[in-house]
């Protein structure tokens, strides 16, 4: 197969540009269905002339259907897509890709998409899809998944489908995050999973912040004890990488606490957790949940994060040995390889 795309690629290369624009535009529709051609053409960045005819070649092919509430892929459209996805990988470098990051970050799988999701929105939602994708191959009977809040849990969640085999399915928020956007507290994404993956979920309504006071009150709450009993049992875990800086602000730390990660050179977060660019802790947030060492216990973690400007965040993250899947984009990854990769792939 690998010398067969070679040869493609010198003896017809306009062949190869054209598959991926379309395998791009099947992709997009697949994601936003039914969506309607200005909008595909304005996320695709491609012109309504150029578009529309590709839209009436894959229409012509049996792998579009064009309604008045937008177009959506036929089933033969998915799977061809469901086909491709392999060799695509092939073709777009994204598997030489995933193997060097591997080896780079000392992970045992890295799965990479298309794309950069800081130029391209679309792209975080694909993440999504390939987060959901890796999650299920590793559901097993009865499954607890622990899920942290953010924008990039939010498109995993939005891409979470009902399990083919009918297995048990509990959702529980890995931190508590009152305070926090409600759009992007792990509650309500927790929530929205559980309902399109049509399980159950437990929520855990306290504040993402609190003082040692605080904290020490609240977990001795029967409710919440109840809660945390569930979370400390989580068989998968799924969560963000954050820059630092982003995530101080976006949680409205309190200053003193944001002195402290300024001083101690915090490059990245993750579930409370602040780290520098050695992976070492240097900061932690006083909050009832998930701890970094209960991580130990939990069969599954997937982290999921994209976008070349959170190169540095997951590059310092995974410093430390860390048993978990890493999902990204190709923005990322090419970023975290620049010194070490091929300009022209």
């Amino acid at each position: 197969m690998n010398r067969l795309l070679e040869a493609q690629k010198k003896l017809l290369p306009d062949l190869l540009i054209v598959m991926q624009k379309r395998y791009d535009i099947l992709q997009y529709i697949r994601l936003a269905e039914p969506i309607g051609r200005r909008s595909l053409a304005t996320s695709l960045g491609l012109s309504e002339r150029i578009l529309r005819a590709e839209v009436q070649f894959l229409k012509e092919q049996n792998l579009l259907d064009v309604k008045t509430s937008g177009m959506m892929l036929t089933s033969e459209g998915h799977a061809l897509l469901e086909m491709l996805e392999g060799m695509m990988k092939d073709v777009l470098g994204l598997t030489f890709l995933e193997n060097t990051l591997k080896r780079k970050l000392g992970l045992e799988e890295v799965i990479i998409v298309s794309g950069d999701s800081d130029e391209s929105p679309w792209v975080k939602q694909e993440m999504g899809r390939a987060a959901v994708q890796c999650m299920k191959k590793r559901f097993t009977g009865n499954n607890i998944v622990a899920v942290t809040g953010g924008t990039t849990m939010e498109a995993v969640a939005e891409m979470m489908t009902p399990d083919a085999k009918n297995r048990d399915m509990m959702f529980v928020p890995a931190r508590g995050g009152l305070g926090e956007n409600v759009k992007n507290q792990a509650n309500t994404i927790c929530a929205h999973m559980a309902e399109k993956a049509s399980g159950t979920y437990k929520l855990l309504f306290v504040p993402g912040q609190l003082s040692e006071g605080a904290y020490s009150s609240i977990i001795e709450e029967p409710s919440v004890k109840e809660v945390l009993q569930t979370i400390q049992s989580s068989t998968m875990l799924i969560h963000g990488i954050g820059e630092a800086k982003t995530m101080a602000m976006r949680r409205n730390t309190p200053d003193e606490d944001l002195k402290k990660i300024d001083e101690h050179d915090a490059v990245t977060e993750a579930f409370g957790y602040y780290f520098n660019r050695d992976g070492e802790v240097v900061h932690k947030v006083h909050s009832v949940g998930m701890q970094l060492d209960d991580l130990e216990s939990i069969p599954n973690i997937i982290a999921v994060a994209g976008g070349s400007s959170k190169a540095g965040a997951i590059e310092a993250y995974f410093k430390k040995p860390r048993r978990t899947v890493l999902v990204t984009d190709e923005g990322a990854a090419k970023e975290l390889l620049r010194e070490s990769i091929d300009p022209s792939i």
